[in-house]
C-alpha cells in the first residue's frame, strides 16, 4: 500500500465515469503496506479505497477480486469490490490494473485483547468455510515454491547466523509440505497476511477484513498460523500471548472445529508462517523496489518469531 504510481484526481476523473459513483470529489495516497498503490477515494457516493497493482496482472486479479465478491455475498466482513459498467472489476489506470473496493469502518486494532483476537479467530473460521464452494483456484503465490526462489537471492546478504538458520528450516520445512499429514490438511482460499492493520474494528466490533492481495488457495491451518503469529505474539519477543492464542483459537474451533491432523501439524505450521514473512521481509530489504511512501519491514521481527517457534511449544489448537 506504499505509492508507486503517481495519480492525481485529473486523472480519475474521466476513468470513473465508468462506474456508479459519481464524480470524484478528492484522492489521498495510502502510506502503509509495501506491495501495491492504494488511495482513499471520496465520490459523490461515499468513500472508497482505489488500488493499482503493481505485480499482480491482468490474469491473476480475478481470482482476488472474485473471492472477495463472493465472501461478501456470503455474510463475510469483507471489502466489496465496485464493478464498471461492463460488470468488470480490475480495468487500466495508467497503464496498469486497478480496482475500487468499499471502504470499511473504523480502524486497525494495533494493541489486541483477548475480545479482539476471538472476534478475529472466528470471522477467519467463517471466511474458511465460506471459500469452500468458490469455483477459481490460485496458488499461494508465496508459498513454498516462492521460498525456493527468494531463498538463494538473500542468502549471499545474511550473516552466519542468519543463513544457517535460513538454509536449516528450508529443509524442515520441504520434508514437512512434503509429508502424508501436510497433503491432509484441509485446503481452500486463505487470506495469507491476515495482520492487525489488515482488519478493521470498531471498539470490540470487528468491521471487516481487507487486503485479500496476497491470498491464494492453500492450508488453512497456514491462515490460522499467519494470524496467530501477528495476532497473539508480544512484538518485542515473538513470544505467544497465551491468553490472545486461547481466546482466538477457542473462538476458530467453535466455528470450524480443528482435525487431529491439524493438531499433529500446528507446530510445524507456525514455524512455516513465520519463515514465510522472515523470508519476504529479507528479500523486500535487500531487492528494494522505488516508491514515493515505502518503508520496508525488519526481517529481525519475524527471525525472532521462528527462532521462538523452534524453541517453545505452542498452546494446542485445542484445549
Amino acid at each position: 500500500m506504499a505509492v508507486f504510481t503517481s495519480v492525481s484526481l485529473d486523472d480519475v476523473q474521466p476513468w470513473i465515469a465508468q462506474f456508479p459513483l459519481g464524480q470524484a470529489l478528492a484522492l489521498k495516497g495510502i502510506a502503509s503496506g509495501i506491495e501495491n498503490s492504494n488511495f482513499f477515494l471520496t465520490t459523490e457516493r461515499g468513500e472508497y479505497v482505489l488500488t493499482i497493482f503493481e505485480n499482480l496482472n491482468f490474469e491473476q486479479l480475478p481470482f482476488y477480486l472474485r473471492l472477495m465478491e463472493h465472501l461478501a455475498a456470503r455474510g463475510v466482513l469483507v471489502p466489496a469490490p465496485v464493478p464498471n459498467d461492463q460488470g468488470e472489476l480490475c480495468v487500466p489506470l495508467q497503464g496498469k490494473p486497478a480496482a475500487i473496493v468499499s471502504k470499511l469502518e473504523g480502524s486497525s486494532q494495533l494493541d489486541p485483547q483477548p475480545v479482539h483476537c476471538a472476534a478475529v479467530g472466528a470471522m477467519l473460521a467463517k471466511m474458511h468455510l465460506a471459500g469452500t464452494d468458490f469455483p477459481l483456484y490460485q496458488p499461494n503465490l508465496r508459498g513454498l515454491a516462492w521460498w525456493h526462489w527468494a531463498t538463494p537471492i538473500v542468502l549471499p546478504h545474511l550473516g552466519k547466523a542468519e543463513h544457517d538458520l535460513l538454509c536449516s528450516e528450508m529443509h524442515f520445512q520441504e520434508a514437512f509440505h512434503g509429508s502424508a499429514l501436510y497433503k491432509r490438511l484441509q485446503q481452500g482460499p486463505v487470506h495469507a497476511d491476515l495482520f492487525r492493520n489488515n482488519v478493521m474494528f470498531d471498539g470490540e466490533q470487528l468491521t471487516g477484513f481487507f487486503d485479500f492481495y496476497f491470498a491464494g488457495c492453500d492450508t488453512w491451518l497456514f491462515d490460522v498460523a499467519v494470524t496467530v503469529n501477528d495476532w497473539c505474539v508480544d512484538l518485542d519477543t515473538g513470544v505467544l500471548d497465551v491468553a490472545r492464542v486461547r481466546a482466538f483459537l477457542d473462538a476458530y474451533h467453535a466455528v470450524r472445529p480443528f482435525t487431529p491432523d491439524e493438531q499433529e501439524a500446528w507446530q510445524p505450521m507456525l514455524r512455516a508462517a513465520a519463515l514465510r514473512f522472515w523470508l519476504s521481509r529479507l528479500y523486500d530489504l535487500h531487492k528494494p523496489r522505488e516508491a514515493e511512501m515505502l518503508t520496508p519491514h525488519d526481517p529481525a521481527h519475524f527471525e525472532r518469531i521462528l527462532r521462538e517457534r523452534i524453541a517453545t511449544p505452542a498452546p494446542a489448537l485445542h484445549a
